[in-house]
């Protein structure tokens, strides 16, 4: 079974019903988390899955509500017993804000831990970082407030679906979400480093997708509203990210 399931759709300021925004996606073989908000450990198994299955874990940039359960989750997986490693991809600067983090809690002296591995994405992207023979996941650089990288994930022979993570319109969203079957698109809002909803729309129709998820919205405002707004821009299907929605 290939899927991917939408563990939290929230902006930065997760809601009752509504975590922040963070991915699971399962290809067979391979179990891989994108980011780590609020709440990891009990959506992993509210979608079925055990935290000691996750394989690896993506992190797009290190804002608090992308990596700031990361300590936790860590230390869940340890008192799991977990013992095969754990490879944690980002750029440089993300995995470096991540050792810090985790050093503060002093995790390497915890008795019995499982290796954790780190993986440099270099910042001109990265083609097939993740790589199985039903898994292909590629990165770039977005555009928001710090470095920041959003994906492209091939499910072989299924669907591909894009994930924009939080930037403003840029061409590398374009590129990642070239044809894909869905766009998972942040619409925070019109600003420095985020994208309106209308935005995401015209990102959807220049890059030639079949469906926009709008993901990282704020769940205050009217929820036609939002989806309106997107439809001005794009006449394919476009749908609001709930939690636990499969993609």
């Amino acid at each position: 079974m290939s899927v991917v399931t939408i563990l939290g759709s929230a902006n930065a300021v997760p809601k009752i019903g509504q975590d922040n925004t963070h991915l699971l996606i399962q290809a067979n073989h391979k179990t891989v988390m994108v980011d780590c908000g609020d709440n990891p450990v009990a959506k992993l198994a509210a979608a079925g899955s055990h935290i000691n299955q996750v394989n690896d874990l993506i992190l797009t940039h290190f804002h608090a509500d992308h990596m700031g359960s990361l300590p936790l989750l860590i230390m869940d997986m340890w008192l799991e017993k977990r013992e095969s490693p754990l490879t944690i991809h980002g750029l440089e600067i993300t995995l470096s804000k991540a050792r810090s983090l985790l050093e503060v809690f002093n995790w390497q002296d915890w008795k019995g831990m499982f290796p954790v591995n780190f993986n440099v994405i270099p910042d001109a992207g990265h083609e097939g970082f993740i790589l199985d023979e039903d898994l292909a996941i590629s990165t770039s650089m977005v555009q928001h407030l710090v470095p920041t990288i959003g994906l492209r994930i091939e499910i072989m022979g299924k669907k591909v679906i894009a994930y924009s993570c939080d930037t403003e319109p840029c061409e590398n969203v374009l590129k990642l979400a070239s044809q894909a079957d869905v766009l998972l698109q942040e619409a925070a809002g019109e600003g420095k480093g985020h994208t309106s909803p209308a935005q995401a729309g015209w990102l959807a129709t220049r890059a030639g997708v079949k469906k926009l998820v709008l993901i990282h919205y704020d769940s205050r405002i009217d929820e036609e509203r939002l989806l309106a707004d997107a439809r001005s821009e794009f006449t394919g299907e476009v749908v609001l990210a709930k939690d636990m929605m499969l993609v």
